[in-house]
């Protein structure tokens, strides 16, 4: 067994953990504003450390942990950091609405006509959305796994299997979905998911 680590190599290690912690704490409904934005940088720096930095990380050991921490941070991180984005957009959506709700309910009372009620407006959100989809978080796990995995082996055609298994297995769903809100959800968490789980893995493809 040897261990053969430098300056930089120690660093990149580092930036993984920390990632890794933040990315646990953001699993807390009241941490995920916080440890999500976090858990992202620490993994934006790692894999720009990767890149930039010439790194010595020799040995059975060092890979073995460097490979154990991208991969946790693959498989952990992306759930909070996807449910953030949700919560992003839903925001971004509800404040739309709320604008346009405004001047079409003006519109509807000089017509003498009922404006739309907060609760239909609400109908078509991701969170709602995600009521439909079942199984999501467990879901990304694997696909979050199943990616890093697929491109840390160097089997970078697995990608593509994982994601025709998904696509394949939520075919149903989405058909019957009756709301624009579910194939949104779908889309952005699949490509939150396949980036982080990809740049989880450059980290160590890089390395």
């Amino acid at each position: 067994m040897t261990w053969e680590v430098d300056a930089g190599g120690a660093m990149l290690l580092v930036l993984l953990t920390a990632a890794l912690v933040a990315a646990s704490w953001a699993w807390a409904p009241r941490g995920r504003r916080v440890w999500a934005p976090a858990a992202l940088g620490l993994l934006a720096a790692a894999l720009a450390w990767s890149g930039a930095a010439d790194l010595t990380l020799a040995g059975d050991t060092p890979r073995t942990l460097l490979v154990a921490l991208a991969g946790a941070l693959a498989v952990l991180g992306g759930g909070p950091v996807t449910t953030s984005l949700f919560a992003l957009v839903d925001a971004e959506g509800h404040a739309q609405g709320d604008l346009e709700g405004d001047v079409e309910g003006d519109a509807e009372r000089d017509a003498g006509t009922d404006p739309v009620s907060d609760s239909a407006q609400d109908a078509d959100t991701l969170e709602r959305a995600g009521q439909l989809l079942r199984g999501g978080a467990w879901i990304g796990v694997l696909e979050r796994a199943g990616v890093a995995a697929a491109l840390v082996a160097g089997w970078p055609e697995g990608l593509a299997v994982v994601l025709a298994l998904k696509g394949l297995g939520r075919y149903p769903e989405l058909r019957n979905a009756g709301t624009g809100a579910v194939a949104e959800r779908f889309i952005i968490g699949t490509f939150t998911s396949v980036l982080w789980a990809a740049a989880c893995a450059a980290c160590v493809v890089l390395a």
